[in-house]
């Protein structure tokens, strides 16, 4: 059973950064893509960054290109997301997910990731 678990989430005011973290476990595979996912209140649900394990290709969305970087500690089964020069505009629920779909499932917004963990609340303050 896929598990993961994210953490790092908080208030931080417009331009700082925060670093998401997500522990993952279970995958039968090691082919498989992870990432984060986020949810804010009267939004459409966006595919923010992805990286597929096995190669390291990463997926960002355009709305958060050159400010986050997605990475990868294989060792400790953890991704994470680096998150800088943030806005208002980045405050959601963000969430860990997973599938064994080289970020397709990021990319395609008619696609939902398998495997979800709980999300963790960004707020930027203006």
């Amino acid at each position: 059973e896929v598990q993961l678990q994210a953490s790092g989430g908080g208030l931080v005011p417009a331009g700082g950064s925060l670093r998401l973290s997500c522990v993952a476990s279970g995958f039968t595979s090691d082919d498989y893509a992870i990432g984060w996912l986020r949810q804010a209140p009267g939004k459409e649900r966006e595919g923010v960054s992805c990286i597929r394990v096995t190669d390291g290709s990463t997926f960002y969305s355009d709305s958060v290109k050159g400010r986050f970087t997605i990475s990868t500690d294989n060792a400790k089964n953890t991704v994470y997301l680096q998150m800088n020069s943030l806005k208002p505009e980045d405050t959601a629920d963000y969430y860990c997910a997973a599938d064994y779909d080289a970020c397709a499932s990021y990319k395609e917004k008619w696609r939902i990731p398998r495997f979800w963990g709980l999300g963790t609340l960004v707020t930027v303050s203006s």
